[in-house]
């Protein structure tokens, strides 16, 4: 059965000490409130925080309270990197032993007994998709796992690793200025073999980059703002919800307020001619 993730996940990249590097209690309470407002699925992986977020988010859940059943989690393995592991060069591992491993590693720090969904976080050109379909269907007869998927994977890639195994899920980069997976197929395939996308840095470069395609979208949504009565952050991921593929924005906030506004986005009902008049803002033309 595939996993039932909620409509907005939490993502935890900046959790560690890459970036905020809050402090158990405060993990503690984030993961409460997210909760608290029907975020219960978090995004992980092993390589964030140079392979120390995970543990630190264990410590974090443990002290929590929340009960295991009523949240997913969502765990990467993969890349290998040099910070944190004793490896000369950054490369990918998808060795059948690696794999297990690995999962079993992200299982003692999260303190926990089980994945809700295992991605493999980026495409190897060594990976092997038998010794991939041997690891997971190990993993998920021994419970270690309930489901699968890839991240930032094309669709020849995931047919490659469809054909040995179920996927479910991929996780790729999709906003309102990284578009490009919506008209190149990749989102296409996925809906036609009922894979769920998940999206990483949902609102794009809206609020990172003063370009032309960003000043262009600030203007549009300054009045978007006003009709619908939410944050233009709350819009973008409103834009990706719209999607008939049923993409689940990967959001990574740390602010409670912005946490508890976030999924007022699920509930807001866009029109279809503002869903273009964003697309339409962010491409800088008319579609055809």
């Amino acid at each position: 059965m595939k996993a039932n993730l909620s409509p907005i996940i939490a993502g935890t990249m900046s959790w560690g000490k890459a970036d905020k590097n809050l402090t158990t209690q405060e993990m503690a309470h984030l993961i409460k409130i997210c909760a608290e407002n029907k975020i219960t699925t978090f995004d992980l992986a092993d390589i964030y925080g140079s392979y120390t977020t995970e543990a630190e988010f264990g410590k974090g859940f443990t002290a929590s309270n929340v009960q295991r059943d009523k949240i997913q989690l969502i765990s990467k393995c993969g890349i290998q990197h040099t910070e944190g592991r004793n490896n000369k060069v950054k490369h990918y591992d998808y060795s059948k032993e690696y794999i297990i491993w690995s999962v079993e590693n992200s299982l003692k720090n999260l303190q926990t007994e089980y994945l809700d969904v295992l991605l493999l976080h980026r495409p190897s050109p060594l990976m092997v998709a038998d010794e991939i379909a041997e690891a997971v269907e190990k993993l998920k007869k021994e419970g270690k796992i309930k489901d699968f998927g890839v991240s930032n994977f094309t669709s020849s890639q995931t047919e490659l690793i469809r054909q040995k195994t179920a996927v479910n899920f991929n996780q790729i980069q999709f906003s309102a200025t990284q578009y490009q997976a919506m008209t190149d197929g990749s989102i296409d395939y996925m809906q036609q073999h009922h894979i769920t996308p998940l999206s990483w840095n949902p609102l794009g470069t809206v609020f990172r980059e003063d370009v032309e395609q960003t000043r262009r979208l600030k203007k549009l949504l300054v009045g978007l703002v006003e009709k619908y009565g939410v944050g233009s952050d709350t819009i973008l991921l409103a834009w990706i919800l719209k999607h008939p593929a049923k993409i689940k924005p990967v959001a990574g906030t740390v602010n409670i307020a912005r946490i508890q506004a976030l999924m007022k986005a699920v509930d807001l009902q866009m029109d279809t001619q503002d869903w273009f008049s964003i697309w339409t803002e962010s491409m800088g033309h008319k579609v055809p």
